[in-house]
């Protein structure tokens, strides 16, 4: 199957890469101003006539996919099978050599905006704020300026964070305030700052208040109401180097304000803001994944924008729950479009931090659950 693009059509190869060359890719496609489908198809095609091929360690490789010229697909599975190497080993040495024959830039590139990502599912419990709160952490620890918004009107982030108070404070402006136009003071009066020496000052937090479950409604009244959020954040971007929304858990106007502010801008490389859904290996979060994709589609079909799916995160898996939740592992895994960033196991450290109102990464840092996420702030630190 093909499809049209500004390029030309496009057929899609599927195959499997390892998370570390996948990450490489995309920082160094970003570095270099490309698309990461175009250095794909160049590090292909420079693979067709190369020697002294390398032969690359593919253990962990994961299901993915990249769209090529018509015809480049079935050619390089053909070169692929003449050369006896599988389909995996050649793009991981086509990859290899591309990276290699494209080092960091010295000179930087023209200013990206700032990089907005929502942490999205409309179906509860699947751990929104806990990967939302992990990453921010993660990249606040890394030497990122972060911001970290509280969207989710049943505020756990904020309470988890220990600010809980401050969702019920009297005669306070709030964000759905900046956001229909009431608001007469400063946006960043409403930021706090997690004070932990590990995060240097760089951690921000926008609390939840106890006005956002009216969202929906009050942005009916809004004009262009899908920027609103938008409008509201603007103030704050120059500040940091990461906005990360804590997405509400519903497909309301709520949810297409979100989405549509982590649309792909003009000049933004793709892949660099966008939606990371946190999901569990059962059919429930396949039916929520589809509702979730089906509006983030019809926004961008009637609002002519382009929002990225950045990637899954399968979380709190244990393969002790039996068969079908393995299969069901499997069947998100078999995606590669959007790919699955990582698996995180059901593990205690995740719940002892929220329940002692202690951000993750300070309660147990050196935790499998704290090193999954600095691995998935590393996507998106580019």
């Amino acid at each position: 199957m093909s499809i049209p693009s500004p390029r030309g059509e496009r057929e899609k190869l599927i195959t499997a890469l390892t998370p570390q060359l996948r990450r490489h890719l995309k920082i160094r496609a970003f570095e270099h101003g490309m698309d990461i489908q175009d250095a794909a198809e160049h590090a292909i095609k420079a693979w067709y006539t190369a020697d002294k091929l390398p032969e690359v360690d593919t253990t962990g490789a994961r299901t993915w996919g990249t769209f090529l010229p018509v015809g480049e697909p079935d050619a390089f599975k053909n070169a692929c099978n003449e050369r006896g190497v599988t389909y995996v080993q050649g793009l991981a040495q086509a990859l290899t050599l591309w990276l290699e024959a494209h080092p960091s830039p010295s000179a930087p590139l023209t200013e990206q905006p700032v990089i907005r990502v929502i942490v999205a599912n409309q179906k509860g419990g699947v751990g929104k704020t806990f990967i939302s709160s992990g990453i921010a952490q993660a990249l606040a620890e890394a030497g990122h300026r972060v911001l970290i918004v509280d969207y989710d009107p049943q505020g756990h982030l904020t309470a988890e964070l220990g600010f809980e108070d401050l969702m019920y404070e009297d005669d306070v402006e709030t964000l759905l305030m900046h956001m229909d136009g009431t608001a007469k003071g400063d946006i960043h009066d409403l930021l706090v700052a997690l004070d932990h020496e590990r995060f240097g000052e760089r951690l921000h937090l926008l609390p939840a208040s106890d006005d956002a479950f009216l969202r929906d409604v009050a942005l009916s009244k809004v004009s262009f109401s899908e920027a609103a959020l938008e409008r509201a954040l603007e103030p704050l971007e120059n500040d940091y180097d990461i906005i990360i929304i804590d997405g509400p858990p519903s497909l309301g106007l709520n949810m297409d304000t979100a989405l549509y502010y982590v649309r792909r801008r003009d000049g933004e490389l793709s892949d660099r803001s966008g939606v990371i859904t946190p999901v569990w290996a059962n059919k429930a979060s396949h039916r929520a994944f589809r509702l979730l994709r089906s509006q983030m589609e019809d926004l961008c079909r009637k609002g002519r924008i382009t929002v990225d799916y950045l990637g899954l995160v399968i979380n709190a898996y244990d393969s002790r729950r039996g068969r079908l939740v393995k299969e069901n592992r499997d069947q998100w895994e078999r995606s590669s479009s959007p790919a699955v960033l990582a698996v995180i196991g059901d593990l205690k450290e995740g719940r002892e931090a929220a329940d002692g109102e202690i951000p993750l990464l300070e309660y147990a840092p050196d935790s499998e659950h704290a090193q999954a996420m600095r691995d998935l702030a590393k996507e998106l630190a580019v």
